[in-house]
């Protein structure tokens, strides 16, 4: 008699007197997931447990944390030029006054960054 993972093809293997079955993982998608796409999964794994494990095991994870960081990162260099552009941070303050540009970006890229979190990443 057919055991169920015989019966779909499957084969096995025998190990000190076991048999095991021979498993293979589907191939993973290629690319960087990132800093963003991590923060994407840890919020999934922390507040949205059902939405992990379903695309944990459908195997569509991987390829959701690599679109999100390439995502993360378009918007975030869409906002800080656009936030940039209206506050006037421009190459001629940083010619004129490093320190003030240096502060003005890091500002914009914290608020750019707590807009990424909310729209992105925590939903």
């Amino acid at each position: 008699m057919k055991s169920y993972f015989e019966e779909r093809g499957g084969t096995y293997t025998e190990v000190n007197g076991a048999l095991l079955p021979n498993v293979v993982m589907d191939p993973q998608p290629e690319g960087e997931i990132g800093i963003w796409g991590w923060r994407r999964k840890m919020y999934l794994k922390e507040h949205k447990k059902g939405t992990y494990n379903a695309m944990l095991l459908k195997g569509t994870l991987t390829q959701h944390l690599i679109d999100t960081n390439e995502a993360a990162l378009d918007m975030m260099d869409m906002l800080v030029k656009q936030m940039a552009k209206a506050k006037g941070v421009t190459e001629a303050l940083k010619r004129r006054d490093q320190m003030a540009w240096v502060g003005a970006m890091n500002n914009i890229r914290a608020r750019a960054d707590e807009i990424l979190r909310a729209e992105l990443i925590e939903v």
